[in-house]
């Protein structure tokens, strides 16, 4: 069953409805989730695939781009509006000479028709946007017949989403009238020289149009006089032109200088001199002077019957915006679900259709799956992933491992890829089943804002309250690294803290990366919480770090800082120095010389333990300021700092 039609207008020109229906209808982004996962593109993109924009934005129209941009910030929460996408994409996957008709024969080259339907309701529209929307509204029968044609398993769907109202928007009372109107109202024998009234629209403007062409002919024979009389030859040596002089515009003879100069003493006896240029002398004489005159004065008469006409037209047009608002939102629609169907198409490995589940069902199971703007990039030979989240089992992917082993590229891929099943695309995967998320989210990069006075760990921190104030049982929640910004065993108690609240508390779907490798202990420590362990794989040689980009099941060891470091060429001293450093600071490493720690003040452990409680207290605190979800990080800052003390305390 079709998506209501009133939704797809709202998407097609950009509105929203009101917040409490978005949040039902729609699932929930913000701005941060829109930055980490790169969904619209950048100015620092290097290609358009770099973001999911610019991999998706294959459509033709300008209605479909805005649909896109539309779509990708209101990703879908029904089972049944995504299934209905997925049908379409489905059936134009497996028909590419449809796709390729629909293409490049009847959406290419379309109009900006949500422009014209903004400019149509205000009555600002010109007479030759007007003649585009008739160029439109005569293509639609065509474009219906191929719909029609189309003998597929979703042929049905094809005819009642599309053929129907495009059928029913071109009917004879509707753009069957607008058709009749330009028709006769407007010249088309000088489209697309002109865009002019036609004479033949209003008697007024015939008579004028007649004397015009009276009053032409007239100069034309004072021309062809002043020709003879000089010894001059018409349209050779001697041309008719036009004199602008102030708010005049004249009907003129043109000669060269070199003319001039052989019939100046006639000139001087019977013609008037209006201006001398570098490309000749310009002049009339009585006769030729009043026919200009004349002519000027039913030029601005028939321009000014011309506007009023074109005012009538207008407003008659106006009246046939509400159907063109249809058709504009019918054909953004089958714009941009074409052009998933051509990304899924020409993909370097094939996309598959997600199988979508109700949100309680609790699984999100991706085998096969890649990143797709990573996989589309020159020169990259993509390694997939599986990644298998079931509640209660799985729920909480705690994923560790060397820098740069794939850790963010992994929990990225997946977030994109339910992101893309929800707003109707096939997913980069070799088998996808979803169950719905009411909101994603995303603690990802480590950055500070100077101009708002934010650390970095300051807006980590955040943008982390904003996920804990916000996210439900049915979201799905993407962390890369969390604590970095303050002391390890601060930051481990965070990080451990957080973690505990989204498993137990909130019960969300959750990525979390990370190169705190004691909080491996959650899965024993929260029995039946779903936490699952995971590592990115790596070998190690004496030639040094290779990177195999595979998830395996696990924790791992450790995360390879001292191999990273020495590929990256850090000086050799250093990293000898770093390895012995690291030795004596691990856990369970005894100091130089093998003896015992004496006693003495609080040991690493204790204080790690006293670090974590204050952590969880300064979570609780965080969890208890008034942060509503979607906060911009402005309001976020403001609020913080509002509730500083209480904070501190």
């Amino acid at each position: 069953m079709a998506e209501p039609r009133d939704e797809e207008m709202l998407d097609a020109v950009g509105g929203a409805p009101a917040d409490d229906a978005a949040h039902e209808l729609h699932m929930q982004l913000d701005a941060a989730v829109e930055t980490a996962l790169n969904v619209l593109p950048s100015n620092t993109d290097a290609s358009s695939s770099f973001s999911l924009y610019g991999l998706l934005n294959k459509a033709h129209t300008p209605m479909g781009k805005a649909l896109l941009k539309a779509w990708l910030k209101r990703p879908l929460r029904s089972l049944e509006a995504i299934g209905g996408r997925h049908d379409v994409v489905e059936a134009l996957l497996g028909d590419a000479q449809l796709r390729a008709d629909l293409r490049s024969l009847h959406l290419r080259g379309l109009p900006d028709l949500d422009k014209l339907c903004r400019k149509l309701e205000a009555q600002k529209v010109t007479l030759q946007e007007l003649c585009q929307l008739y160029r439109v509204s005569v293509k639609i029968p065509q474009l219906e017949d191929a719909l029609r044609a189309h003998e597929g398993h979703h042929a049905q769907l094809l005819a009642d989403r599309f053929a129907a109202p495009l059928s029913e928007a071109h009917e004879a009372e509707r753009l069957g009238k607008f058709e009749e109107l330009l028709e006769a109202a407007v010249d088309m024998a000088r489209v697309p020289d002109e865009y002019l009234i036609s004479p033949t629209y209003d008697q007024g403007l015939a008579d004028l149009d007649g004397e015009k062409q009276e009053v032409e002919q007239q100069l034309q024979e004072c021309a062809e006089e002043a020709a003879q009389d000089l010894g001059l030859q018409l349209d050779k040596t001697i041309k008719l032109d036009w004199h602008k002089a102030g708010n005049q515009r004249l009907r003129c003879l043109r000669i060269t200088s070199k003319e001039e100069r052989n019939v100046r003493q006639k000139l001087q006896a019977r013609y008037l001199e209006l201006e001398v240029k570098k490309d000749g002398l310009k002049f009339l004489n009585k006769a030729m002077k009043a026919a200009a005159q004349r002519l000027q004065q039913l030029t601005a008469d028939y321009e000014r019957r011309q506007a009023e006409l074109l005012a009538q037209v207008v407003g008659v047009a106006a009246t046939f915006a509400d159907v063109w608002r249809l058709v504009s939102a019918t054909l953004a629609e089958l714009d941009l679900l074409a052009a998933f169907a051509e990304v899924a198409a020409a993909a370097p490995s094939p996309y598959v259709r997600p199988t979508m589940l109700p949100s309680e069902a609790g699984e999100i199971t991706l085998l096969g799956c890649r990143h797709p703007c990573l996989e589309a990039q020159e020169g990259v030979d993509f390694i997939p992933n599986d990644c298998r989240m079931l509640k209660g089992q799985s729920w909480f992917h705690l994923i560790t491992g060397p820098n740069m082993g794939g850790k963010s590229t992994f929990i990225r891929q997946v977030g994109l890829t339910v992101l893309m099943a929800q707003i109707g695309s096939f997913v980069p995967a070799a088998s996808a089943r979803i169950s719905l998320r009411d909101a994603l989210f995303a603690r990802v990069g480590a950055g500070d804002c100077q101009q708002r006075g934010l650390s970095t760990f300051m807006a980590e921190m955040l943008e982390t309250a904003a996920i804990l104030k916000g996210a439900t049982s049915s979201s799905l929640v993407i962390i890369d690294e969390l604590g970095r910004g303050t002391s390890t065993w601060e930051g481990m108690g965070l990080a451990w803290a957080i973690s505990e609240h989204l498993c137990q508390e909130i019960g969300c779907a959750t990525l979390f990366a990370t190169h705190f490798h004691d909080l491996a202990a959650l899965a024993t420590a929260l029995p039946g919480a779903g936490v699952a362990n995971l590592h990115v794989k790596a070998a190690e040689s004496d030639t040094g770090l290779t990177m195999l980009y595979q998830v395996h099941e696990g924790a791992s060891a450790q995360s390879y800082g001292l191999a990273v470091a020495r590929f990256a060429r850090l000086p050799p001293e250093v990293i000898e120095a770093a390895a012995k450093r690291l030795a004596e600071l691990e856990p369970g490493s005894l100091p130089a010389g093998g003896a015992a720690a004496q006693p003495g003040p609080l040991t690493g452990a204790d204080q790690g333990g006293k670090e974590q409680q204050n952590a969880r207290e300064l979570l609780v605190k965080f969890a208890q300021l008034p942060l509503e979800p979607g906060m911009q990080p402005e309001q976020l800052a403001a609020a913080v700092q509002q509730h500083a003390l209480e904070l501190c305390l």
